[in-house]
C-alpha cells in the first residue's frame, strides 16, 4: 500500500517537509502564547484570589491603587493576607529590558532565595536568569538609580526568573505610583469571596475588584495574545497545507497509470480511494510526530537560551494537540481526495494512455 512513497520519494520528502513546518509552526506560535499568558496569570494567583485595580485602566502596567487600602483589607473577615505590588519595566545595566517587581514585605517569601538576602530598602534581588547575565553583580543601575544586589531568587515564572525585585518604596519611586495592583488571599475562596469583594469595593469609587480567575480571563492583553497568536498560527497553517494540497494532487495525477490497471483488474473505486486516505493519512501523521517532537525540542531551548532570560515559555496543551492533530489530517486528505476522486471516476483505458 506504501510503496507509493518511495516511487515518488522526492514528492514524498517534499510533502513531509511542508506539513512538518506548517504543524510546528502552529505549536510554537500558539504554545509561545500560552506561555506567556500562564507565566503572568501565575504571577497573579500567587496568593492573590481577588485582585484590585484602578478602575477604568486596562493594562496593570497603567494602573495606580492606593496602598493605604491594604490595611483595611487585611483586616476584613475572611481575609488571610494581603499584597501590594508595582509592575514595571526597564533597562538594567547592559540589558536593555527586564521586568522590575516592586513587592511589600509580606511578598517576598514567594521568591525562593538561592543567595544572599531578601533586599531592603536601596537594595534590589536578582532572578536567577538576569543574575547569570550580568556575571552575579554587586550592584546595578536600575532606570538611572544605583541599588545594591542583596541576593539571588529563583521562579518557575519565567517573567520574575528574568527581572528584578525591589521593595515597594523604592519601586513607587522609580514609577511614581503606589502600587500596579493589590492581592488578596482568602482565608475560603468559596465561601468568602463576593462577600470580600463586595466589602473591598465600598472602600473606593477609584478601585476595580474582581476575582483573580475572572481577570485572567477577561484581560485585554490576554485577549490580543491569543487574537494574535491564532491568526498568524493560521495564516502559516494554511499557508503551509496549500503546499500540501498541491503536492499531494501533483503524486495523485502521476499516479493515474496505476490506478487504471487497478481498475482494470477490478478493483472498486471505493477500495482504490480508500487506500489512498490511508496512505494520507500515515504520511500526514509521521509529519505530526515529527513536528510535535521539533516544537518541544525548540520551546525547551528558548527556555534556556540566556539573552531571552526566561521569558519565553511555550505550552502544548492537548486541546491544541488534538485540534491541530484533527485539522492538518482534514486537511491532507482534502488535497489527496480531490484528484482521487476525479481519477477514480475516469474511464480505465483512459486512465492508462494517459498516465503512459
Amino acid at each position: 500500500m506504501f510503496k507509493s512513497f518511495w516511487r515518488y520519494k522526492y514528492k514524498t520528502i517534499l510533502i513531509l517537509i511542508s506539513a512538518t513546518s506548517a504543524i510546528a509552526s502552529i505549536f510554537l506560535i500558539t504554545a509561545l502564547g500560552n506561555g506567556i499568558i500562564s507565566m503572568y496569570a501565575s504571577m497573579l494567583k500567587t496568593d492573590g484570589d481577588i485582585i484590585v485595580m484602578q478602575k477604568g485602566v486596562a493594562d496593570t502596567f497603567f494602573s495606580d491603587v492606593n496602598r493605604s487600602l491594604l490595611e483595611p483589607i487585611t483586616t476584613m473577615q475572611g481575609v488571610k493576607s494581603a499584597q501590594g505590588v508595582i509592575v514595571g519595566a526597564g533597562a538594567i545595566d547592559i540589558v536593555p529590558i527586564a521586568g522590575i517587581y516592586g513587592v511589600t514585605q509580606n511578598r517576598l517569601s514567594n521568591y525562593t532565595l538561592t543567595k544572599g538576602n531578601y533586599p531592603n530598602e536601596g537594595e534590589v534581588m536578582l532572578g536567577e536568569s538576569i543574575a547569570s547575565m550580568l556575571k552575579q553583580p554587586k550592584s546595578i543601575e536600575l532606570l538611572g538609580t544605583s541599588f545594591n544586589v542583596s541576593g539571588v531568587y529563583e521562579s518557575e515564572i519565567g517573567f520574575e526568573n528574568g527581572g528584578v525585585v525591589v521593595p515597594i518604596a523604592d519601586a513607587q519611586k522609580l514609577f511614581n505610583k503606589q502600587a500596579s495592583f493589590l492581592l488578596v488571599s482568602l482565608v475560603d475562596i468559596d465561601k468568602n469571596s463576593d462577600a470580600v469583594i463586595a466589602k473591598i469595593q465600598a472602600l473606593s469609587d477609584t478601585i476595580e475588584v474582581k476575582s483573580t480567575s475572572e481577570f485572567i480571563d477577561n484581560y485585554n492583553q490576554f485577549k490580543i495574545i491569543r487574537i494574535s497568536s491564532g491568526v498568524i498560527a493560521s495564516i502559516s497553517f494554511f499557508m503551509g497545507f496549500l503546499a500540501i494540497v498541491s503536492l499531494m494532487s501533483m503524486m495523485i495525477n502521476d499516479r493515474r497509470y496505476e490506478f487504471g490497471i487497478k481498475r482494470a483488474v477490478g478493483i472498486s473505486q471505493t477500495a482504490i480511494i480508500f487506500h489512498i486516505v490511508v496512505e494520507v493519512i500515515a504520511l500526514t501523521l509521521f509529519a505530526f510526530i515529527m513536528a510535535y517532537g521539533i516544537s518541544l525540542f525548540l520551546l525547551d531551548q528558548l527556555q534556556e537560551y540566556e539573552k531571552f532570560q526566561g521569558y519565553l515559555s511555550g505550552e502544548i496543551d492537548m486541546r491544541l494537540f488534538v485540534q491541530l492533530l484533527i485539522g492538518s489530517t482534514v486537511m491532507a486528505v482534502i488535497g489527496a481526495l480531490i484528484p482521487a476522486l476525479i481519477a477514480a471516476r475516469v474511464d480505465p483505458i483512459i486512465l492508462i494512455n494517459r498516465g503512459q
